[in-house]
Parts: C-alpha cells; sequence; structure tokens
C-alpha cells in the first residue's frame, strides 16, 4: 500500500531508517455529503483478514477493520489503536500484553473484547490460508484473553512483534461473525475502522461511509469515499482524463505518470518516496528448472534493471539490488556487488560448469496489473537474447496466479511487495524464510538462524550486520531476484484536500484524510 501544486517529495521517516446483521448501523449517506471518488488498479482478493496478504486487500483493511496498534503518518514505532496501551512484559521480548479500549463496538453493535482479539489473531494462524498472512504470525506461541486483557507468549524473542500486530494480520473481527476454521465469504464485513462498508461489488467498487461509532487513534473519520477498481492503468488514466475519479493512486501508465506536469492548476501531484520493491521469484523445487542454483545465478548475471526501469517503467522506478530497499536500515547492494553488470559470457560458464544444457526452458509468470506484462516480456527478451533461455509467459489474474505459485504451477514469476510494517525484517522473514509467503519452498537453515537472531533486537540498528548477512547469502543463492524499488505518485483534482497524507509509502492507505475545499 503515493500532488499540491508544487511537487511535494515526501521522504518519509521510515526510509530515512531504514456482515451479517450490521446494516442497521451504517449511515444511510442521504446526509448530502458528495463521496471523493479514488480509483485504483489494486485488486481485494478477500474481505476476510484471515485470507488476504495483498496490498489491495490491505488498503481497504486500513480503513474498514481495527488492529490493536497502528502506525501514525512517518512514524516506525507502533502507537495504540483499538488497544489503550501494549507493551512487553520484561526484557526478554516472549510475552506482550496488551489492554482493549472500552466502548470500542463492532458495525453490528457488538461490543469488542479481548476475546474477540484473541480469536482473531488465533484464527489467521489455525486457518492458515494460502493467500492468508499467517506467516507473519509464526513467531507467536499461544494467546489468551481475560476481559479487555489480551497476551500473547512468543516462542521466540520477537522484537517486531508489536508491529506485526499493526498490520492486516492483526485486524480484529467480531467473533459471532467470523468462523473459526474458514474464511467467511461474501460481500459484508464486520469491522470497527473508520470506515464502515456500505456496498462492495468485487472488482468494480467499495462504498464507505464514515462509522459514527469509531473509538481509536483518530480524531476524526473523513468523508464518504467510493473507491472504484479498474482492470488496467488505462481503464484508470481513462476515468482521470474524463473526470470520472476525484483521486487517483496505484497504478497510472508509467508514460503517463512520467509526462504529469506538476505546475498545472488542474491537479495535485505527490511523488513519496516508497518502499514498494518487485522481485522475480524462484520455484526452487527439484521438479522445476530453478531448483537448480547455477540456473538462478545465470538469469541474475544476465538480467539488465536499468532496461526494466527505462524502457518498461519510464524511470518511474529504480534498480534494486538486494532483498531490502534503499532508505530502509540494513540495506547493501549484494546482487550488484555480486552480480555488477549483465555477462552472458558467465552465464554461459555457470551453466556450463553445472553440466546445464542448453537453452533452459521455464515458464514466467506475472498478474496482469500495471506493465506487468511489458515487463515479463522485456526479461523474456534479455534472456533469450542470449540464447541460453526459452521463456514461456503465462498470464493469470491475480486469485489465479496467487493459487498457481503456492501449488508451484510456476517455474518463476513476478510480484510486487509492499511492507507491512517500517523494518527490514519485513522484507527478511517474509520472503526468504522458511514457510515464506511466495511459497517458493525455499528453506535455508541458516538463513532462519540468522533472522531469529535479527528479532533480539529492540534496538533495530543493532541488527544491521545480520540483514547485511542474510542478504548476501540470498544474492548467493538466488531464491528471488529484486528487480525495483517503486516511487509512490498520488494524483489528485484541484478541489480536493488532504491526498498528500493518502499513502507515506509503507501501504496505509489513509483514505480519512481526504477532504473537499
Amino acid at each position: 500500500m503515493r500532488s499540491i501544486r508544487l511537487r511535494i517529495l515526501v521522504t518519509c521517516v521510515v526510509l530515512a531508517i531504514i456482515g451479517v446483521g450490521g446494516w442497521q448501523l451504517l449511515p444511510s449517506g442521504d446526509d448530502g455529503e458528495k463521496p471523493i471518488k479514488v480509483g485504483t488498479t489494486d485488486i481485494v482478493s478477500s474481505l476476510d483478514p484471515a485470507g488476504a496478504y495483498d496490498a489491495g486487500s490491505w488498503a481497504l483493511f486500513n480503513n474498514i477493520y481495527q488492529s490493536l496498534l497502528t502506525f501514525k503518518p512517518s512514524s516506525t514505532v507502533p502507537s495504540g489503536d483499538a488497544a489503550q496501551h501494549c507493551g512487553f512484559d520484561g526484557k526478554d521480548l516472549l510475552t506482550y500484553t496488551c489492554t482493549v479500549r472500552d466502548g470500542i463496538t463492532f458495525s453490528n453493535g457488538d461490543k469488542m473484547t479481548g476475546a474477540d482479539v484473541a480469536f482473531s489473531i488465533k484464527r489467521v494462524v489455525h486457518i492458515k490460508n494460502g493467500q492468508g498472512p499467517w506467516s507473519l504470525l509464526t513467531t507467536m506461541k499461544s494467546v489468551e484473553s481475560s476481559g479487555q486483557n489480551v497476551t500473547f507468549h512468543l516462542k521466540t524473542p520477537d522484537a517486531t512483534f508489536p508491529s506485526k500486530l499493526a498490520t492486516g494480520a492483526g485486524a480484529i473481527v467480531d467473533m459471532k461473525q467470523y468462523p473459526a476454521d474458514k474464511i467467511r465469504t461474501g460481500n459484508t464485513a464486520v469491522g470497527s475502522g473508520p470506515y464502515l462498508l456500505k456496498a462492495y461489488r468485487p472488482g468494480v467498487s467499495a462504498t464507505l461511509v464514515p462509522n459514527p461509532t469509531y473509538k481509536g487513534a483518530l480524531d476524526t473519520t473523513g468523508s464518504p469515499v467510493d473507491v472504484a477498481y479498474f482492470k488496467t492503468p488505462d481503464g484508470l488514466d481513462k476515468a482521470w482524463q474524463d473526470k470520472k475519479v476525484d483521486v487517483t493512486h496505484r497504478q497510472m501508465p508509467p508514460a503517463v505518470v512520467a509526462k504529469v506536469d506538476a505546475s498545472s492548476s488542474t491537479m495535485h501531484v505527490t511523488e513519496v518516496a516508497s518502499a514498494e520493491i518487485r522481485n522475480m521469484v524462484f520455484n526452487v523445487r527439484k521438479s522445476s528448472p530453478m531448483g537448480s542454483t547455477a540456473v538462478r545465478q545465470a538469469v541474475a548475471t544476465v538480467i539488465d534493471r536499468n532496461k526494466i526501469t527505462a524502457d518498461v517503467y519510464d524511470s518511474t522506478v529504480e534498480p534494486l539490488y538486494s532483498l531490502v530497499p534503499q532508505g530502509i536500515t540494513a540495506h547493501s547492494t549484494a546482487f550488484f556487488d555480486t552480480y555488477p553488470k549483465p555477462d552472458p559470457a558467465k552465464a554461459k560458464s555457470l551453466l556450463r560448469n553445472a553440466g546445464i544444457q542448453t537453452p533452459v526452458s521455464f515458464s514466467l509468470a506475472y498478474s496482469p496489473s500495471g506493465s506487468a506484462a511489458q515487463e515479463a516480456a522485456e526479461i523474456r527478451r534479455q534472456l533469450e537474447a542470449t540464447g541460453l533461455f526459452k521463456v514461456k509467459v503465462i498470464s493469470k489474474e491475480w486469485t489465479a496466479f496467487q493459487k498457481g505459485y503456492a501449488a508451484g504451477d510456476f517455474d518463476a514469476y513476478t510480484i510486487g511487495w509492499l511492507p507491512d510494517y517500517p523494518d527490514p525484517d519485513d522484507f527478511v522473514a517474509p520472503l526468504v524464510g522458511t514457510d515464506n509467503t511466495f511459497h517458493n519452498d525455499f528453506s535455508s537453515p541458516h538463513v532462519n538462524e540468522l533472522i531469529t537472531a535479527t528479532q533480539k533486537y529492540s534496538q533495530r540498528g543493532q541488527a544491521s550486520d545480520t540483514f547485511k548477512q542474510v542478504q548476501q547469502t540470498v544474492a548467493n543463492d538466488v531464491p528471488l531476484l529484486p528487480l525495483w524499488q517503486k516511487k509512490d505518485y498520488v494524483l489528485s483534482t484541484e478541489n480536493i484536500t488532504g491526498s498528500q497524507y493518502l499513502s507515506d509509502g509503507t501501504g496505509i492507505w489513509r483514505l480519512w484524510e481526504l477532504g473537499r475545499i
């Protein structure tokens, strides 16, 4: 989960350091306030927090659910939302307790208790949905509640656990409305966030109205918002040109963004330094050609990121050479150091020495959003130009794409990653730890040991050297290949206020900041 007539370059602190039955409470929407129309190409895969771990779903979750904690704009330390207060018990970082605010109610009128919180976290782990965020909670051993108090017991010390609770993985649901052992279906949601989901049409629109009973970190809940979901950047651009949306965010066509006139009197343009990255992930199962380290290294030796960023994205993204992006603590250039320039001769030598016959045939999958199709075509062009590879490009819509890579159906695939919380851990543990969210079967005891070591430091800067060891190990083994780091752009019409606060590059979608002049 990013303009004011003068372009505002927002450099976030995060980048510097590093329901059924619920309708009776919904406002009628007839109060005369015109909804702000926000357009995006993001995809919502589920309205259930246990069944979604993607930018589009979590952007919506930010607004309709609460977590115990949240991140205020440009902050790297979570603070209370549904929780009155939270903290570790002692210095061993093994027990974490929170007290839920009194007086919070869900959209159906049910009171939120500590039991709802414990239930919500437990079900994410218990359901263990293939597209869910359970992998963020692997350090948790158990959770229990008593009244408004919730206690988490951890398997190993984890200084990042509070940050994980502030994400969509920690979204709190009504235990009376959400089944404990399966994903809730349908097009309604029962939450307690600053907005209520009045109507939802999958892949088309979400109608949000301010929650009159909201009680949490925010002082105000904003204006009504209609979110429109577009299948392509060109579709979003046409809606913008036709004045059918007031705000656009993620993703306008790169060529359009590159030519935006920041001095225009008819729009505001906000450019935000973002921690969003994109990787080419390799299926390292033995059944795949990418099960060979030499093949993965050969691909890493050939790929020219500069051609991708310039030719496909019109320089609206920047080349990335490691797991942890620029501006985040512990960023390194491990892939540049190991593969400093495109070198087909070296790639040929790597394959020959490993006894690999060429051309190596493999499948490359993507989900058709943004410029993913052009990106896949450029990657195929680069690889096949060497004579060492034969690439079959596969396009799958988002849900089928997720299920496909989780099942190991593709040899390689390109996928973006938007941080869940502002810490280098979120670019490491979920991506290259055992049972990672990319489901590519990569598992390294050494990497796991290093990840566990980093989580022991409450002063996160002290973990930098260990994070750099992880990055170098990944560059050597290449379970994935970092491609680029994104800049984030928000366009809004001249009569919209607060668009510069909609996104700070961390994935949180602050729709409540939007208003009309």
